[in-house]
């Protein structure tokens, strides 16, 4: 039986090796590690930090280049190994090694997979580090509360992929929870990843606030924009900004100088407000806010020529019933749905802990086969 088991096994890695060679030209690797070694080189001259805004972004694309070529090589290896694992543990007849070959077949392919899907990351922005907006909804502390899950849900995604992250704003409630937040997170992709998350966010659970347990839903949004670089311009006049400075508060584990340092733009043309609270200085808090109102304007005049909207983002529907991309249900039963896709999980724990590519993989796939349902 042992020996079949093995045949079967050799049999999907030979059908496994010329998809990784599809792969490899999809993800142009070869060219990826050429730009690599070029750039690697560069850092290397004299005078390379001379320009230090230069270098730091020269950085920034060696370390995604690498990570890249890294990641498929490293499928490639893992293809070799469970080969030769393959022809040892089919000649000694090891029942060990076969569960071992099963366990280890079943990541490659997973991984394989996520590769594959970063392929469908072409929009003009995709590869933009990214700033997620979210908003309490409809439902008071129970909307607050819910809408401080969100955010540690996506600050464990970033982590678990290994991104930057930091805090813009955040504005806590008396009782519990939080009225809104802004995270930037930086890393490869990270906009293409997350724009799928865009859109109004369904709880329905037993609410550890009422007395009685009864069963509550609540709703919180989330704004998903590309975070823009300079080469993007967006006419601001002076004149139509109006700044308000106030006292900063806390968000949990992070120092934020509570100080009137705290800066808030609204753009008067258009009723767009942005604010920012946790840098030191006014200046700096002023500076995050303006990129923040940067993104958000260059969107709303992307949206009104119609031009590249799947590109950025949707229409920002009402917090409440109706509308929500996904519902997470806590109780009678166990389960995260998202209604575009109708991709499902009843582990809730593992959702809310980060684990979102589920969901991220299969909103790319519908969205290029055109197969999204309306929400």
């Amino acid at each position: 039986m042992a020996l079949i088991e093995y045949d079967a096994y050799k049999q999907k890695l030979r059908e496994l090796e010329p998809e990784l060679e599809k792969l490899k030209q999809a993800l142009d690797i070869d060219s990826a590690a050429q730009e690599a070694a070029r750039l690697e080189d560069e850092t290397t001259q004299d005078g390379f930090w001379n320009d230090l805004e230069r270098s730091q972004k020269i950085q920034t694309r060696l370390k995604q280049l690498q990570n890249k070529v890294n990641r498929f090589r490293k499928l490639t290896s893992t293809w070799e190994d469970l080969t030769a694992l393959c022809e040892m543990g089919q000649e000694a007849e090891d029942a060990e090694t076969l569960e071992e070959i099963k366990t280890e077949f079943a990541a490659l392919e997973e991984s394989v997979e996520e590769a594959r899907m970063t392929t469908l990351l072409s929009g003009e922005y995709d590869s933009n580090n990214v700033i997620l907006q979210l908003h309490a909804g409809a439902g008071g502390t129970e909307a607050q509360d819910w809408c401080q899950m969100l955010y540690r849900m996506y600050t464990r995604w970033a982590e678990r992929h290994g991104f930057a992250w930091k805090t813009l704003d955040y504005e806590e409630c008396d009782e519990a929870g939080i009225k809104s937040a802004v995270v930037s997170i930086e890393g490869e992709n990270a906009y293409g990843l997350l724009k799928s998350e865009h859109g109004v966010h369904r709880l329905v659970r037993v609410s550890p606030f009422d007395a009685n347990a009864r069963r509550q839903t609540s709703f919180a949004s989330l704004e998903v924009m590309p975070e823009l670089d300079n080469t993007i311009q967006v006419d601001i006049r002076p004149e139509d900004i109006e700044m308000q400075v106030y006292r900063s508060s806390g968000a949990g584990g992070q120092h934020i100088n509570k100080t009137s340092s705290a800066v808030r733009l609204i753009h008067k043309p258009t009723g767009v407000v942005v604010s920012c609270q946790t840098q030191r200085s006014q200046f700096q808090n002023r500076d995050y806010a303006m990129e923040m109102l940067k993104a958000k304007l260059y969107q709303i005049a992307k949206q009104q020529h119609m031009d590249k909207i799947d590109d950025i983002k949707g229409v920002q529907n009402e917090i409440a019933w109706g509308h929500q991309i996904r519902s997470y249900v806590f109780m009678p039963y166990t389960m995260v749905k998202d209604h575009r896709t109708n991709y499902e999980t009843g582990n809730v724990d593992a959702v809310m802990d980060g684990d979102l590519d589920g969901f991220i993989f299969a909103y790319l796939k519908a969205a290029s086969r055109g197969e999204l349902q309306d929400t």
